[in-house]
């Protein structure tokens, strides 16, 4: 939010829940691509694509402060970190639904507050160890054994959280030197780098039909303008204010893996995934630190 324009809590509150229903709209794509495709050739893919829009929208206005960053090093990570946890993501999808696969996937926000008191030196207080209780209580119904989920889909599911985890100290301590939309170019573009240099190896499959390229195209524009929308929404109001809204991400992921799978959890997982949605919402309105507001109300779609 610009401190020299009003906030418009509705405006930013319309823009995080578009953001995370594009979010959503890309985990149920990427369900449906990885069933035929292999993961790191659509990361190559996205990431390419994802490249290109972003420089086309935004090196007009940047130019070379686009690319300027200080911290190399800890960049060159953050979007390493990144993209593993996109392949555990992707193969979590594979044998998971996407409501469920999204849901565990929010345990990164409470173990980011959690760290933040060794690492950071920061208080999460009553309500926050209340909340964090809650959430590993909701999650724990929903990886549950007799549960119905493929036990090594689960395994890549708490991996995909861990390296969330990572991905989001990492943005918080990098803040700090760098700018937003450098560090978001440079995570696409060393993602495509990365992922591209793996093509002599995934370059194989059938000829994509015009319904494939149609998706691969949406899942990286869906990628894109989400994280475009998510930022604008946190220009028009505190984080603070905006944070629960992102725990809607799991509620738009439930509602598409219902209408293109057919999939609807049982009792258990409902009432599991609603202890996260609720934990969610508490550690986002506590009062905490600013700086720790921002880390726990920056996850998005992997």
């Amino acid at each position: 939010m610009s401190p020299h324009s009003a906030p418009k809590p509705l405006k930013g509150v319309l823009f995080v829940s578009a953001a995370v229903f594009l979010f959503a709209a890309g985990d149920t794509v990427g369900k449906v691509l990885y069933a035929t495709w292999n993961i790191p050739l659509m990361l190559a893919l996205r990431y390419a694509i994802n490249v290109g829009l972003l420089l086309v929208i935004l090196l007009p206005r940047h130019g070379a402060a686009l690319f300027r960053v200080n911290r190399w090093g800890l960049v060159a990570l953050r979007a390493g970190v990144l993209g593993v946890s996109s392949v555990f993501f992707g193969l979590a999808l594979q044998r998971m639904p996407v409501g469920e696969t999204v849901a565990i996937n929010y345990l990164a926000p409470f173990l980011v507050m959690l760290l933040a008191v060794p690492l950071l030196g920061e208080r999460v207080g009553r309500w926050g160890w209340i909340a964090a209780a809650g959430g590993f209580l909701g999650v724990l119904l929903i990886v549950r054994p007799g549960g119905g989920l493929d036990p090594l889909g689960v395994v890549f599911a708490l991996l995909t959280a861990l390296g969330t985890v990572g991905y989001h100290l990492l943005t918080r301590f990098l803040a700090r030197s760098e700018s937003t939309v450098a560090m978001l170019v440079w995570t696409a573009i060393l993602g495509t780098l990365g992922y591209g240099a793996t093509l002599p190896w995934t370059l194989y499959g059938p000829v994509p039909q015009m319904s494939d390229i149609l998706m691969m195209v949406g899942l990286a524009v869906a990628s894109t303008f989400g994280h475009f929308l998510f930022t604008a929404g946190y220009r028009e109001a505190p984080a603070s204010y905006l944070a629960p809204v992102n725990y809607l991400h799991i509620v738009w992921a439930t509602l598409l893996g219902w209408a293109v799978f057919a999939h609807v959890p049982d009792a258990l997982t409902v009432a599991g995934m609603a202890a996260v949605l609720a934990s969610g919402a508490l550690v986002a309105l506590r009062p905490t630190p600013p700086a720790l507001q921002a880390a726990s109300s920056t996850q998005t779609g992997t």
